[in-house]
């Protein structure tokens, strides 16, 4: 692949790798070795140890994804707002999904995408903090562009082929990834924190509808998502009144 057209500085430096465990595990290679210039990328056609959230396995069958890794310096960002990174990644592939999928486009917190009720992205941020503030960020991404079939355990996965009947060429889809990725970025460097809190609000899977989520122990309750606050927790009304999660202690019931 080639650089990135039309962007600053996200996508001029661009490693296109054939075959990696993980571009996340490349990048922070790279950071332990040098300091690449801000918004380098990591690119591999074939990614096979990929993983999400909480160490699940990212399936991609090679050649047909965008699996990818983005370096950045937020050290203008204090660490007890970096949830806020999540936000701006998860709103920019919100705007590159679309590009191609015009509806049922939204954000499942904490930052994964869902066309209607089916997962087409996975993100693994991995911040590296230094005193109060964040030295360096990674951000993962595997979108699904053109796989067809799934053989993971994956309930719900899609991608834009299955949802629209078309072959996506993959740097056209990482093209409007980086560019839209700049624009929140530079919004946020700029301060504008409530206007991203406010759009991911408004593109939130499930916002201000009732419906069945389940415990760590395996309960089943009804909830209402009314959005997050600043250290990223799930904000859900319950009939015990108003309740906080975080990552793990609570699954969708789909």
């Amino acid at each position: 692949m080639n650089s990135i057209d039309n962007t600053v500085f996200i996508g001029k430096v661009l490693f296109s790798l054939e075959r990696i465990a993980s571009t996340n595990l490349y990048a922070l290679d790279l950071l332990d070795e040098e300091k690449p210039i801000e918004g380098t990328i990591v690119v591999a056609h074939d990614q096979y140890a990929g993983r999400g959230q909480v160490n699940k396995h990212w399936e991609s069958e090679p050649g047909k994804n965008l699996t990818c890794s983005i370096i950045l310096y937020p050290d203008f960002l204090p660490a007890r707002q970096q949830f806020v990174l999540s936000q701006i990644v998860a709103l920019s592939i919100a705007d590159t999904l679309r590009s191609f999928i015009p509806d049922g486009v939204k954000i499942k917190w904490p930052n994964d995408l869902y066309i209607f009720d089916k997962k087409i992205t996975g993100t693994l941020i991995q911040n590296a903090l230094q005193g109060s503030t964040i030295k360096s960020t990674v951000i993962g991404i595997g979108l699904n562009v053109n796989q067809i079939n799934f053989i993971s355990a994956a309930p719900n996965p899609t991608s834009i082929y299955l949802e629209t009947n078309k072959v996506v060429d993959l740097h056209i889809v990482l093209t409007k990834f980086c560019q839209s990725l700049e624009k929140w970025y530079l919004k946020l460097k700029a301060g504008k924190v409530e206007e991203i809190q406010t759009a991911y609000f408004n593109q939130l899977f499930r916002r201000n509808e009732i419906h069945s989520y389940r415990r760590p122990d395996g309960r089943i309750f009804s909830g209402r998502i009314q959005g997050t606050n600043a250290i990223g927790q799930l904000v859900v009304a319950t009939e015990e009144g108003e309740e906080l999660f975080s990552l793990k202690e609570i699954g969708y019931v789909l």
